[in-house]
């Protein structure tokens, strides 16, 4: 192979510690309504949702400067075991900073986080969002009213069925709850919930009478990551929403409510891997990095690692098709 196909040859080196930790070091697109892309990342820095620990607020930044580790080169990432090249220069990625917040005002904030997901969806780009709370879910799933039914995949150690707690409706307890009373989201697969959690038993029941499909990380492993996805309704598009707690924290330590006996990396990457082979997928949030919490800042490469590689998943299935 030619090197000079690389980029390596010419022009500045642009080491990952050199310059702006945009998403990936990729463009900036300050204009909302001058979106050109195929994938749009957005930050969303909001943790007032919270019911313990605060600091995913953080999550966004951190993410970030994380993704600039996978920024080498202009000719895509090379992955010997499925012999593809993925994310070549043919996929665009910007990024279009972050929702603005007002402190206190979780509902502007969430209304700015649905106009910056508007706007992507108004670009025909691919919404990405890095949280914040799992709360900054809700706003990006109202984003998806008029765009055609949707199924919601969620990997989470928590089911976030809560209804209602004091009055508070939109806490990072609820969001599932509030995107189930959508008319266009027809479905919900919930998967990593486990041991003590912040839904009660009528959440669950209520969570499976609104046609949630509900499974621990041991029932996941039973399955398997194809077994699981095969479970999502054929033909459904699907939008994924990914706490970052459903990963163990002994490989995720960086987040606010940790919960023993989660998913390794690569549990979580084949699943992803399984549904962008299967189905459309819409889009993407994550959620939950703190990095204050978070010891060698594994927990936002990690991160960062999941968005690329399923970017990377997403649009080699849509460039072969």
């Amino acid at each position: 192979m030619d090197k000079s196909s690389h980029g390596y040859e010419g022009g500045r080196l642009n080491l990952p510690f050199v310059g702006i930790s945009t998403f990936a070091k990729r463009p900036y697109v300050e204009d909302w309504s001058r979106i050109d892309a195929d994938v749009a990342v957005m930050g969303a820095p909001f943790d007032f949702g919270t019911q313990f620990r605060a600091g995913a607020r953080f999550g966004p930044r951190g993410v970030r400067e994380a993704s600039t580790l996978f920024s080498f080169g202009h000719a895509g990432a090379y992955d010997h075991e499925d012999d593809c090249t993925y994310l070549p220069e043919s996929v665009r990625i910007v990024d279009i900073g972050d929702a603005d917040i007002v402190h206190t005002d979780t509902a502007t904030s969430h209304a700015n986080i649905r106009k910056g997901v508007e706007a992507i969806l108004a670009a025909k780009a691919f919404p990405v969002v890095i949280g914040g709370d799992h709360s900054i879910n809700i706003p990006c799933i109202e984003a998806f009213e008029g765009q055609g039914d949707i199924h919601i995949l969620q990997i989470d150690a928590h089911l976030d069925f809560v209804d209602e707690r004091h009055g508070v409706r939109v806490g990072h307890g609820s969001p599932l709850r509030r995107a189930a009373e959508k008319s266009y989201v027809t479905g919900m697969t919930q998967v990593g919930i486990r041991n003590v959690s912040s839904t009660a038993r009528e959440g669950y029941e209520a969570a499976r009478s609104m046609g949630s499909d509900i499974l621990s990380v041991r029932q996941m492993r039973k399955l398997g990551a194809e077994g699981v996805i095969n479970r999502i309704p054929e033909g459904a598009r699907v939008y994924v929403t990914l706490d970052i707690d459903g990963f163990c924290p002994s490989i995720a330590p960086g987040t606010g409510t940790p919960s023993h006996g989660g998913f390794l990396y690569y549990e979580v990457l084949e699943m992803l891997q399984a549904l962008a082979r299967r189905h459309e997928v819409v889009g993407i949030d994550l959620v939950e990095v703190a990095p204050a919490y978070d010891s060698g800042e594994v927990t936002s490469i990690l991160a960062a690692q999941v968005l690329l590689n399923f970017l990377g998943f997403v649009f080699h299935e849509r460039q072969k098709g």
